[in-house]
């Protein structure tokens, strides 16, 4: 069954303060999308990428893909307003055949191998599953005037959801059609949509890693090009 890499980079980058978005910012010599794409393309399991920007990104994707490094990538998407937008432009992009969808978010430069291979193997068994890492802080939920504390839950059942998030074509095709039917759909990531919409699916928790870090601030590229640096000494 072919696997397909869908990296979404669709994000505007509002927190970065800089002029253009997150995944087209540099660090050690490539931009964030570069380092996630090569990440993808060395991947022996991964058969194929699609990438999903906004429209007025595409320019500049192509602009990265002309260097010829990627040839695992087969087309570029538009996006949308929204991050289940560019679900859905990628879903409809995929052949017509069952396969499987592994969902990575381009500003997550730093996933490695192991991460991807661990949701290839969770697939082989599992309709769907996403990376995660046990929380090391406590959460609390507050009461509805969001000024006081109601419950503080067991951190033990607690982990920071990652990417990829990795799905049979068909379940995760099911569970949108179902989804856009609701005038309440308002999703965050596509784990969430399958947990609303087809519940009785489990998603299977596997290991991420700490050092795939989300890049949202301007210091974190300061972060991700230390740990990048120490993985190549």
């Amino acid at each position: 069954m072919k696997n397909i890499g869908i990296i979404l980079a669709g994000g505007s980058g509002h927190r970065m303060r800089h002029p253009l978005p997150k995944q087209f910012m540099t660090f050690c010599g490539k931009t964030v999308l570069e380092h996630t794409l090569h990440a993808f393309q060395l991947h022996p399991d991964i058969d194929e990428i699609l990438v999903v920007t906004h429209a007025d990104y595409i320019a500049e994707t192509e602009k990265i893909l002309q260097k010829g490094l990627f040839p695992k990538v087969t087309q570029v998407l538009n996006g949308g307003a929204e991050r289940y937008h560019s679900t859905l432009s990628a879903l409809r992009a995929c052949p017509p055949m069952e396969c499987n969808l592994f969902i990575h978010d381009a500003v997550r430069p730093l996933v490695s191998q192991e991460i991807i291979s661990n949701c290839a193997q969770a697939l082989e068994q599992h309709m769907a599953c996403t990376a995660a890492i046990p929380s090391t802080d406590t959460i609390l939920f507050s009461d509805s005037t969001y000024d006081y504390i109601q419950e503080i839950p067991d951190r033990k059942f607690l982990f920071n959801v990652q990417t990829p998030q990795a799905f049979k074509k068909s379940i995760l095709e099911q569970a949108y059609q179902s989804a856009l039917t609701d005038p309440d759909f308002h999703p965050t990531d596509d784990c969430g949509v399958i947990q609303k919409y087809l519940p009785e699916i489990k998603i299977k928790i596997v290991a991420g890693n700490p050092e795939n870090l989300k890049i949202t601030y301007p210091e974190d590229l300061g972060i991700a090009e230390k740990l990048l640096s120490q993985r190549h000494q």
